[in-house]
Formats: structure tokens, C-alpha cells, sequence
């Protein structure tokens, strides 16, 4: 699923004002039944190829990569009167552009675009042009319950990294009902680009042979995700309670008052 996402992403998205994105396509019911059918739970798919949404008429345009440095931070908040904040912010790569203005490190976010504006005769949606905004994997996420109150807020630096690692917090606590802290300490899994990477040191890096069996390319590496998430119960009783948690894997803490 991550595979088939990441095919989706790196050949669709970027700026709207700039190139057709399909949403509505990429997240229409039957074309994702589609995708989930060329899931084989026994067998590695190897490097997923992206598909063709419904509605899109365009020729589609060409895929490429950009670097997606870790210089990231994420915060989340809700105040006394229930407002909700996911906050991601990144100055890009080390130091961002090395300009200071006003006592801040100014961002480098053009490295968010491609670095390659065609590929094959065909032009990369991603490209530099001015005026354009650049694509972010930054995830600040906020689900909302049948009610339309605020349940979860979550989110993670980490590049293009980040997608999975917030995916993972929000089914863990929505679909496995774990409790935020836990949900954040799960180990991390990547997959993008043919490789899964397990993060190493954990439960997880021991199906590395199960995994490689399948005909996977398995790397283990340190998956440092920065989550931090807040839960927000809301009891029979009209009452709402909160609980917070934050990633182990670097600083980073859950305070409440």
C-alpha cells in the first residue's frame, strides 16, 4: 500500500495552481479497490508503477525525485477552549538557505521541487516555475469523529519518511485502538521505491528473512520519526478527556495541564 501510494505521489502531486492534480480520482473508491488488487499478501510487487486515475485526461506528466532533508519539527496543541493546532514547520536541509533575517534561519524549500524538469520528452509536475509551490511530504493531520469533533492530532518530521510514520500512528490508534503513546512507539516500516526499510534495533528488523522470502529488498536502518499526538475522548457524559504522546526517538515531550 505504501508502494502504491508513494508511485501515486511522485507522479501526481504538486502545486493545483499549477498542474492538474487528480484528486478526486486518486481517491475515488473503485480505483483504489483497483490498486489494493495488485496486493499479493505471499509476494513482493517489487518498484510500484504509478496508475491512471479516473478523470484524468491529461498525458501524465513525468515522474522524478527530489531530496527531502530532516530538518523538520512538528508540534501539536489543544487549548482550554478545545481549538486544535498540528503544526509541521522545516527550514529544509541544515541550516536551510544559511540566511538569517530577524534572528531566523530562512528555509531552503526549493530543494522541494525536482531537480529535473523533463524526463523522456515529458515534463515533471513537480518542476520549478515561478510563483509555484513546491511539493512537501509534511503531514500535519487532524481526524475528526462522526460527530465532527476533533479526535486525534499527529504528525512527525522526517522528510519523505514522514507519510508513513504519521500513517502508521493513525492506524494505530483509529483502526487497533491503541492509546497515542503506544501508537507512537510502534516501530517504524517505509516502503517507497522497491525498498522496505525496517527500523533497526526493533521487533520489527527480526522479519527481515520472512520479508526477504517473500522477495522483498529489505534494508534496516534508524527510522527517526519525531511524532507527537494528542487524542481527545469525549466521555457519555459530556465530559472530554486528553492524552498525549511523543516520539522516544528524539526530543520531544507530552505536558498537559
Amino acid at each position: 500500500a505504501s508502494e502504491l501510494a508513494y508511485a501515486d505521489r511522485d507522479l501526481y502531486l504538486a502545486d493545483a495552481d499549477f498542474v492538474a492534480v487528480p484528486v478526486p480520482g486518486l481517491v475515488d473508491r473503485d480505483y483504489l479497490a483497483a490498486r489494493r488488487k495488485l496486493v499479493d499478501p505471499e509476494r513482493a510487487m517489487g518498484k510500484a508503477r504509478p496508475g491512471v486515475p479516473p478523470g484524468y485526461e491529461a498525458p501524465p506528466p513525468a515522474a522524478a525525485r527530489a531530496p527531502e532533508g530532516p530538518s523538520t519539527s512538528h508540534l501539536v496543541i489543544v487549548d482550554a477552549a478545545g481549538n486544535v493546532v498540528s503544526f509541521t514547520t522545516t527550514v529544509q536541509i541544515a541550516f536551510g538557505s544559511f540566511l538569517m533575517s530577524g534572528g531566523f534561519i530562512l528555509n531552503n524549500q526549493l530543494t522541494d521541487f525536482s531537480f529535473v524538469p523533463e524526463k523522456d520528452g515529458r515534463k515533471v509536475a513537480n518542476r520549478v516555475e515561478p510563483g509555484k509551490r513546491p511539493r512537501s511530504s509534511m503531514t500535519p493531520t487532524i481526524a475528526f469523529d462522526p460527530e465532527g469533533r476533533p479526535e486525534l492530532a499527529v504528525g512527525s518530521p522526517g522528510g519523505s519518511r514522514i507519510i508513513d510514520y504519521v500513517a502508521k500512528a493513525v492506524i494505530a490508534v483509529l483502526d487497533w485502538h491503541l492509546d497515542i503513546q503506544s501508537a507512537i512507539d510502534l516501530p517504524n516500516l517505509v516502503s517507497k521505491s522497491g525498498v522496505v526499510e525496517l527500523e533497526a534495533g526493533t521487533p520489527l528488523a527480526d522479519r527481515a528473512p520472512q520479508l526477504q522470502a517473500m522477495g522483498h529488498e529489505v534494508k534496516l536502518r534508524a527510522l527517526e520519526s519525531g511524532l507527537h499526538g494528542i487524542v481527545i475522548r469525549h466521555g457519555a457524559d459530556g465530559r472530554v478527556s486528553y492524552e498525549g504522546g511523543a516520539d522516544p526517538r528524539r526530543e520531544g515531550v507530552a505536558v498537559g495541564d
